[in-house]
Protein backbone atom coordinates (compact mmCIF):
# COMPACT_ATOMS: atom_id res chain seq x y z
CA UNK A 1 0.00 0.00 0.00
CA UNK A 2 2.94 2.41 0.27
CA UNK A 3 4.64 1.75 -2.45
CA UNK A 4 1.35 3.29 -4.21
CA UNK A 5 0.74 6.31 -2.24
CA UNK A 6 4.78 7.11 -3.00
CA UNK A 7 4.18 6.29 -6.46
CA UNK A 8 0.88 8.68 -6.40
CA UNK A 9 3.30 11.61 -4.86
CA UNK A 10 6.24 11.04 -7.55
CA UNK A 11 3.44 11.26 -10.26
CA UNK A 12 1.93 14.54 -9.06
CA UNK A 13 5.53 16.07 -8.65
CA UNK A 14 5.96 15.37 -12.06
CA UNK A 15 3.41 16.52 -12.98
CA UNK A 16 3.30 19.67 -11.55
CA UNK A 17 7.12 20.41 -12.79
CA UNK A 18 5.84 19.88 -16.25
CA UNK A 19 2.96 22.07 -16.16
CA UNK A 20 3.20 25.25 -19.07
CA UNK A 21 1.59 27.53 -16.65
CA UNK A 22 4.92 29.31 -15.26
CA UNK A 23 5.50 32.69 -14.11
CA UNK A 24 8.75 32.97 -15.51
CA UNK A 25 8.50 31.62 -18.52
CA UNK A 26 7.02 34.33 -21.39
CA UNK A 27 3.97 33.88 -23.20
CA UNK A 28 4.57 34.35 -27.10
CA UNK A 29 0.83 33.16 -28.03
CA UNK A 30 -0.18 35.11 -31.14
CA UNK A 31 -2.70 38.17 -30.23
CA UNK A 32 -5.70 38.67 -32.72
CA UNK A 33 -8.39 41.83 -33.00
CA UNK A 34 -10.61 42.01 -35.55
CA UNK A 35 -13.33 44.64 -36.79
CA UNK A 36 -16.16 44.82 -39.17
CA UNK A 37 -15.85 47.57 -41.66
CA UNK A 38 -18.84 49.83 -42.74
CA UNK A 39 -18.82 53.24 -44.68
CA UNK A 40 -20.96 54.33 -42.34
CA UNK A 41 -18.22 54.55 -40.12
CA UNK A 42 -15.98 56.34 -41.40
CA UNK A 43 -15.37 60.31 -40.28
CA UNK A 44 -17.81 62.01 -42.17
CA UNK A 45 -19.91 58.76 -43.33
CA UNK A 46 -19.24 57.89 -46.97
CA UNK A 47 -22.10 58.79 -48.96
CA UNK A 48 -20.76 58.29 -52.42
CA UNK A 49 -20.44 55.34 -54.55
CA UNK A 50 -18.41 53.17 -52.20
CA UNK A 51 -21.25 53.49 -49.57
CA UNK A 52 -22.75 49.75 -49.78
CA UNK A 53 -19.95 47.83 -49.34
CA UNK A 54 -19.08 46.47 -46.54
CA UNK A 55 -15.99 44.34 -44.73
CA UNK A 56 -13.84 42.82 -42.15
CA UNK A 57 -10.40 42.82 -41.01
CA UNK A 58 -8.50 40.28 -38.61
CA UNK A 59 -4.87 41.44 -37.49
CA UNK A 60 -2.87 38.56 -35.50
CA UNK A 61 0.67 40.59 -33.66
CA UNK A 62 3.05 37.71 -33.30
CA UNK A 63 5.56 38.90 -30.23
CA UNK A 64 8.10 38.17 -28.34
CA UNK A 65 8.04 39.02 -24.32
CA UNK A 66 10.83 39.50 -21.87
CA UNK A 67 11.45 39.93 -18.41
CA UNK A 68 8.02 40.84 -16.50
CA UNK A 69 6.02 39.63 -19.72
CA UNK A 70 6.52 42.73 -21.33
CA UNK A 71 6.19 42.74 -25.71
CA UNK A 72 10.18 43.07 -26.54
CA UNK A 73 9.04 43.05 -30.60
CA UNK A 74 6.20 42.20 -32.29
CA UNK A 75 5.02 41.93 -36.27
CA UNK A 76 1.64 41.85 -37.57
CA UNK A 77 -0.62 39.99 -40.13
CA UNK A 78 -3.46 41.12 -41.82
CA UNK A 79 -6.21 39.41 -43.39
CA UNK A 80 -9.02 41.80 -45.02
CA UNK A 81 -11.78 40.94 -46.90
CA UNK A 82 -14.29 43.36 -48.87
CA UNK A 83 -17.50 43.25 -50.77
CA UNK A 84 -20.46 45.20 -52.49
CA UNK A 85 -18.16 47.94 -53.64
CA UNK A 86 -17.96 49.24 -56.99
CA UNK A 87 -16.30 46.79 -59.68
CA UNK A 88 -13.08 48.57 -60.07
CA UNK A 89 -12.42 49.70 -56.61
CA UNK A 90 -9.16 50.45 -56.06
CA UNK A 91 -7.36 50.31 -52.99
CA UNK A 92 -4.41 52.98 -51.60
CA UNK A 93 -4.15 52.41 -48.12
CA UNK A 94 -5.13 49.89 -45.25
CA UNK A 95 -3.98 51.12 -41.64
CA UNK A 96 -4.26 51.02 -37.77
CA UNK A 97 -5.34 54.52 -36.62
CA UNK A 98 -5.40 55.26 -33.00
CA UNK A 99 -8.95 57.25 -32.58
CA UNK A 100 -12.65 55.88 -30.56
CA UNK A 101 -14.99 55.66 -32.66
CA UNK A 102 -16.58 59.20 -34.53
CA UNK A 103 -13.00 60.12 -34.20
CA UNK A 104 -10.05 60.05 -37.10
CA UNK A 105 -6.54 59.78 -36.44
CA UNK A 106 -3.11 59.32 -37.82
CA UNK A 107 -2.19 55.91 -39.48
CA UNK A 108 0.30 54.16 -36.46
CA UNK A 109 0.35 50.91 -38.59
CA UNK A 110 0.21 50.38 -42.33
CA UNK A 111 -0.56 47.17 -44.38
CA UNK A 112 2.30 49.19 -46.85
CA UNK A 113 -1.02 49.62 -49.26
CA UNK A 114 0.18 53.24 -51.00
CA UNK A 115 -0.59 55.43 -54.17
CA UNK A 116 2.00 54.05 -55.95
CA UNK A 117 1.27 50.27 -54.36
CA UNK A 118 -2.33 49.31 -54.70
CA UNK A 119 -4.76 46.60 -55.16
CA UNK A 120 -7.81 46.48 -57.07
CA UNK A 121 -11.45 44.85 -56.99
CA UNK A 122 -12.33 44.44 -60.12
CA UNK A 123 -15.56 43.10 -59.52
CA UNK A 124 -15.78 45.01 -56.29
CA UNK A 125 -15.25 42.51 -53.87
CA UNK A 126 -12.05 40.91 -52.74
CA UNK A 127 -9.36 39.63 -49.86
CA UNK A 128 -5.89 40.30 -48.86
CA UNK A 129 -3.50 38.91 -46.86
CA UNK A 130 -0.46 40.89 -45.51
CA UNK A 131 2.59 39.39 -43.16
CA UNK A 132 5.42 40.45 -41.75
CA UNK A 133 4.73 43.59 -41.25
CA UNK A 134 7.11 45.27 -38.30
CA UNK A 135 5.40 46.83 -35.31
CA UNK A 136 6.70 48.94 -32.80
CA UNK A 137 6.34 46.73 -29.13
CA UNK A 138 4.47 50.47 -27.15
CA UNK A 139 2.34 50.32 -30.34
CA UNK A 140 1.11 47.27 -29.96
CA UNK A 141 0.95 46.83 -25.94
CA UNK A 142 -1.43 50.14 -26.11
CA UNK A 143 -3.61 48.47 -29.07
CA UNK A 144 -3.31 45.19 -26.10
CA UNK A 145 -4.40 47.74 -23.31
CA UNK A 146 -7.57 49.60 -25.64
CA UNK A 147 -8.40 47.72 -28.53
CA UNK A 148 -11.48 49.79 -28.91
CA UNK A 149 -9.38 53.13 -29.11
CA UNK A 150 -7.87 52.28 -32.37
CA UNK A 151 -9.84 51.51 -35.87
CA UNK A 152 -8.36 50.00 -39.07
CA UNK A 153 -9.52 51.44 -42.73
CA UNK A 154 -8.94 50.79 -46.60
CA UNK A 155 -8.82 54.17 -48.20
CA UNK A 156 -9.36 54.85 -52.12
CA UNK A 157 -8.90 57.77 -54.73
CA UNK A 158 -12.26 58.57 -54.30
CA UNK A 159 -12.31 58.56 -50.73
CA UNK A 160 -8.80 59.09 -49.60
CA UNK A 161 -9.44 59.87 -45.92
CA UNK A 162 -11.16 56.02 -46.01
CA UNK A 163 -14.31 54.66 -47.89
CA UNK A 164 -14.56 51.74 -44.54
CA UNK A 165 -13.63 51.71 -41.21
CA UNK A 166 -14.24 49.49 -38.04
CA UNK A 167 -12.66 49.62 -34.29
CA UNK A 168 -11.16 46.90 -32.94
CA UNK A 169 -12.33 44.25 -30.61
CA UNK A 170 -9.89 41.90 -28.97
CA UNK A 171 -10.29 37.74 -30.25
CA UNK A 172 -7.38 35.91 -28.70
Amino acid sequence: MNRWKLIAVALCVLVAACGDESQTTPSNVPLIFSAILSPANEVPPVGNAESGGRGAVQVQFDVTRGAGDAITSATASFYYQLSGFPAGTTLVGAHIHPAAAGVNGPVVLSTGLTATSTVSLPNGTGEFRVSGIAADPALVQSIVNNPAAFYFNVHSPLNPGGFSRGQLTRVQ
